[in-house]
């Protein structure tokens, strides 16, 4: 059984809006023979009249218009086949998997997967919690497409011709006080006004820990460890409740904490970046949440007094 080709339905529906067959030769660029000679041939597929002939003008029969109306329901349902598998390729569509430090997971990331969920919905984020380390080797590995990572500019992010690093702000450390603390009423604070107080302190070995502990001796005195921990809301409850004071990036307090805020002096920033493999062009869909956490950014406390309540 003939089948109707979807070109040739689009001679016969652009032959019933223009009225002629060398107007609709011209809108296409063929040959007046060559129209003619493909409604023909749609004819044949159709095994039906479709058109009259008046001289040297043609109309559509009932037969003709019919099958042009159908044809134009044909045509929308193409168009519409086509633009999704153009979005398809185009468009943020799946899965992407990003790993992420607590802190930057906190305020960065998890506010841009409630963006991308609302604005694109058949995109689907999943998220990890790990340290810039771990999640840099399962970005090696495949299994992450994005790892938000720190670095304090000391050489401690390795450089790797698998990677290639996008900056998305900067976070400076910030010195963390119990309210009514005597610090809270300093614009900013040098370690070296903090010694003799008990401090908060990340686990043991890490990083961050080793970093504010080098800061200490260096500004002259060797810090009292009130205690160690792995969560940041259990170090900042340590401090609420007036047992230690701590130092810790800016992104890792917000306002449900109930502690005092104060810039570090001399400034002490890390930069944070989005790590993505050296190779083919990201997804659209890794491209759309890439473009989401440089837009949502990295906001630095400011340098002016503040009391987060």
């Amino acid at each position: 059984m003939p089948v109707l080709s979807p070109w040739r339905l689009r001679l016969l529906v652009q032959l019933e809006s223009l009225g002629t067959i060398r107007a609709v030769a011209e809108a296409l660029a063929m040959s007046p023979s060559s129209v003619s000679q493909q409604l023909s041939v749609l004819q044949q597929e159709a095994r039906a009249t479709l058109l009259e002939h008046h001289g040297r003008r043609v109309s559509l029969t009932p037969a003709g218009v019919r099958l042009a109306a159908h044809a134009r329901e044909i045509l929308r349902s193409i168009e519409a086949a086509e633009a999704d598998l153009t979005s398809r390729r185009t468009e943020p569509v799946g899965d992407v998997r990003v790993a992420a430090f607590s802190s930057a997971l906190r305020a960065v990331v998890l506010p841009v997967a409630a963006e991308l969920r609302r604005s694109h919905p058949r995109l689907r984020l999943t998220v990890t919690e790990l340290e810039p380390h771990d999640g840099l080797r399962m970005l090696r590995r495949g299994e992450v497409d994005v790892a938000v990572v720190y670095d304090f500019a000391d050489g401690w992010l390795p450089v790797d011709a698998q990677v290639r690093y996008v900056r998305l702000g900067s976070d400076p450390v910030v010195v963390v006080l119990p309210q009514g603390h005597p610090g809270a009423s300093a614009e900013e604070l040098e370690l070296g006004s903090m010694a003799g107080e008990r401090w908060a302190m990340d686990r043991p070995a890490c990083y961050l820990s080793e970093l504010v502990l080098r800061r200490c001796r260096q500004a002259g005195f060797e810090p009292e460890i009130a205690g160690h921990f792995g969560s940041y809301p259990l170090l900042l409850d340590q401090v609420r409740l007036g047992l230690a004071v701590a130092a810790l990036p800016a992104l890792a307090v917000d306002e449900r904490d109930g502690v005092v805020v104060r810039p570090l002096v001399p400034a002490l920033t890390r930069i944070i970046h989005a790590a993505l493999p050296v190779g083919p062009a990201p997804t659209a869909a890794v491209d759309v949440v890439l473009a989401g956490l440089r837009a949502h950014g990295v906001t630095p406390t400011p340098r002016t007094p503040r009391l987060v309540r």
